[in-house]
């Protein structure tokens, strides 16, 4: 049996555009999923809350802030748990999120204000790009940059 090249195309064709029209469902789910769990980080954020913050982050977390400090998971969490301030806004501006593969890009620009025990306020503006990783079958934020605007 002889088969042409004219033969295998339009098979191979249906084949590829029945897999383009299932890869964004896919990614769809997982920038819903990315979302859910960024807002979920902002309000634990906003809110003080380490407890809320740690399921969120991977074991390897690599959390960098605008003035070049660098914390693990473990330091993060216990910067959060006794932070002499809090937030008194905190908004997440702007986001995008990219699926690539098991890994997600997400930036924004993180603005709020701080108000420290002493009483002083304190204005943030930023620009954030968050890595955020597949972990089985959750999300979990790899690493986090910040660069003052």
């Amino acid at each position: 049996m002889n088969i042409d090249r004219r033969q295998l195309a339009l098979p191979v064709l249906a084949l590829g555009l029945g897999l383009m029209s299932v890869v964004p469902a896919f990614a769809g789910a997982d920038e819903d999923a990315i979302a859910k769990h960024v807002e979920a980080f902002r309000a634990a954020q906003a809110a003080g809350n380490a407890e809320g913050i740690a399921p969120l982050c991977a074991d390897d977390l690599s959390y960098s802030h605008s003035n070049a400090k660098v914390d693990t998971k473990a330091s993060l969490l216990d910067g959060i748990a006794k932070a002499n301030y809090k937030w008194t806004s905190l908004e997440y501006k702007d986001p995008t999120i990219r699926v690539v593969g098991p890994t997600a890009i997400v930036r924004f620009n993180f603005v709020g204000e701080q108000e420290f025990t002493d009483g002083k306020k304190t204005p943030q503006n930023l620009h954030i790009l968050m890595n955020w990783q597949r972990q089985g079958p959750d999300w979990k934020l790899l690493s986090r940059s910040a660069t003052k605007l």
